[in-house]
C-alpha cells in the first residue's frame, strides 16, 4: 500500500495587489492587535477571488483559497489550468519558497523544484559547481554527487560549458542543466513547472521521458504543471484543473482535462456566422461548423479511438455553380495533416442551404490539437468562394488505460493509424 508524501489541507494564500507585504503600518498593526487577541486577521476576510479578468472591489486577492489534495508516493500528479489560476502560487509554497496565509502542508521526503529558469543556481558559479551546490541542498554527499554527476551532464548535454559561470548561458542550457540537476539527484519528490516549455523539442520529449521513468521505474513522486494537456494526459494517470485559485476537479487525467478542455481551453467546437458577416461571394457563404461524433451530437473533445465528423453548413446562392466542399485540418505546427474533398455533385447547383460531414475515422489523429480550416471550391474555373481558416478547433486524446501496450509515451508521428500485424513463427 503507497503512503500519503504530500497532504496538502485548507490551503491558502492572499495577496494585496500593487504593495510588497500589507503595504502600510496602519496595516501591520491592526493585524498585529488583531493577533494579540486572539481574533482572526481583519483583512482575510475582505480578499476576494483571484479572478483577473474582471475588476474587484477589494485590494486583496486570494491567489489560492480553501485547497485540499493528497499525493502519493510513485504518483505522477498533472496540475493543469489558465494562467493566473494558482498553479505556480501553489507549487513555491510546496517547494516552500513562500509561505501559505492560511492551512497547512505535510511533505514526507527530499523536494527539488524546478520552478523557473535558474531556480537553485548561483549565476557566478560554474554548471559543476552548481552541481555540487544543488546535491549539498539536498543533502547529499559529495560522492553520491559524483557518481552521479557524468551523468547529469550527459543528459544536460552542456559538457563543453560545465565549467563555464552559468550566467553566460542561454535559457536553454540553464534549463537543460537545471532539470538534469532537478532529476538526477534522487529527491523523493520533484515539482517541474512550464519552465519545460524553454527548452527544444527534442529536450522536451527526454524530460518528459525522464520523469515518466523517475515515477514508474524508481517510484519517486512528480508533481508537473503544464498547458500541454497531451503531454499531461500522456504522463500523469491523475490530475488537478485550478481555476482562479480553487480546485475545480480532480481525479482521473483524462476526466479533468475533458472538463478543463470544455470550459476554458482555446477550443471552438462550434461556430456560427451570422448573417451579414458571413465568409463568401456571389456562389456560396459559411453558415455554421461542429466537432461531431457519430450521433452528429456536438462534442469538445475527441478520442484516439473515436469517429469524429467535421460537420459544416452553408448556402448555394448561385444556380448551376456546384461548388465543392472541401476541408483543411492542421496541427499546431502549423503542418498540414491532410486535406478532404467530396466530389462534385450535381445536387449542389440547387441554390438552398446545405449541410456537410466529413468523418474522421478511429486510430487515425494522434495526441494532439488540431485546426480545420473549411472552404466551397469550383475547379473550372478554379475558384475559392470561401475559406474559414480557424473554423474548428479542437483537441484529440487517448484513453490511456485502453492502450494495449506498456508504453504510456507520446506515439510520434503526426497521424497514428490502427494497422494489421501477424508474427509467425518459422521454426
Amino acid at each position: 500500500m503507497s503512503r500519503t508524501v504530500i497532504s496538502v489541507e485548507h490551503l491558502s494564500k492572499e495577496y494585496k495587489l500593487g504593495q510588497i507585504g500589507t503595504g502600510s503600518i496602519a496595516h501591520d498593526i491592526n493585524r498585529w492587535w488583531y493577533r494579540m487577541r486572539g481574533k482572526e486577521d481583519p483583512y482575510l476576510k475582505i480578499g476576494e477571488e483571484n479572478d483577473r479578468t474582471k475588476k474587484g472591489n477589494s485590494e486583496y486577492v486570494w491567489a489560492l483559497n480553501d485547497i485540499n489534495f493528497q499525493v502519493q508516493e510513485g504518483e505522477l500528479l498533472g496540475i493543469i489550468g489558465r494562467n493566473g489560476a494558482g498553479k505556480s502560487t501553489l507549487l513555491k509554497i510546496l517547494s516552500k519558497t513562500t509561505s501559505p496565509t492560511k492551512g497547512c502542508v505535510k511533505i514526507r521526503g527530499r523536494v527539488a523544484s524546478l520552478l523557473e529558469v535558474g531556480t537553485g543556481f548561483h549565476p557566478e558559479l560554474s554548471g559543476r559547481e552548481n552541481i555540487f551546490l544543488n546535491g549539498a541542498i539536498l543533502g547529499m554527499t559529495k560522492g553520491e554527487i559524483r557518481r552521479k554527476f557524468d551523468e547529469i551532464v550527459d543528459f544536460a548535454g552542456v559538457e563543453r560549458y560545465i565549467d563555464t559561470p552559468v550566467k553566460r548561458y542561454s535559457s536553454g542550457m540553464y534549463v537543460r542543466l537545471a532539470f538534469a540537476v532537478a532529476a538526477h539527484l534522487e529527491p523523493e519528490i520533484l515539482i517541474v513547472d512550464e519552465v519545460l516549455a524553454v527548452g527544444d523539442a527534442e529536450f522536451q520529449k527526454k524530460c518528459l521521458g525522464k520523469m515518466q521513468d523517475v515515477s514508474s521505474k524508481e517510484g519517486r513522486t512528480v508533481l508537473f504543471v503544464s498547458h500541454n494537456l497531451t503531454a499531461v494526459n500522456t504522463l500523469c494517470e491523475t490530475a488537478v484543473y485550478m481555476k482562479n485559485g480553487r480546485i475545480a476537479k480532480q481525479g482521473n487525467a483524462l476526466d479533468v482535462i475533458e472538463l478543463y478542455s470544455k470550459t476554458e481551453s482555446e477550443v471552438i467546437n462550434h461556430k456560427k456566422w451570422p448573417e451579414g458577416e458571413r465568409l463568401g461571394d456571389d456562389v456560396s457563404e459559411i453558415v455554421e461548423a461542429r466537432l461531431v461524433d457519430k450521433d452528429r451530437n456536438t462534442i469538445t473533445v475527441a478520442h484516439t479511438d473515436q469517429q469524429i465528423g467535421i460537420e459544416f453548413t452553408y448556402r448555394v446562392k448561385k444556380q448551376g455553380s456546384q461548388p465543392v466542399p472541401n476541408m483543411h485540418v492542421f496541427n499546431m505546427q502549423g503542418d498540414n495533416v491532410f486535406v478532404s474533398a467530396e466530389k462534385s455533385n450535381p445536387v449542389l447547383g440547387v441554390p438552398g442551404t446545405y449541410t456537410t460531414v466529413m468523418w474522421i475515422p478511429d486510430h487515425l489523429l494522434n495526441d494532439g490539437r488540431y485546426l480545420v480550416g473549411l472552404a466551397t471550391s469550383t475547379f473550372v474555373p478554379e475558384k475559392v468562394h470561401f475559406y474559414a481558416k480557424e473554423a474548428l478547433i479542437f483537441d484529440v486524446v487517448e484513453d490511456m488505460e485502453k492502450r494495449d501496450m506498456d508504453y504510456r509515451g507520446k506515439m510520434p508521428g503526426v497521424i497514428r493509424p490502427k494497422l494489421n500485424w501477424e508474427t509467425i513463427k518459422l521454426d
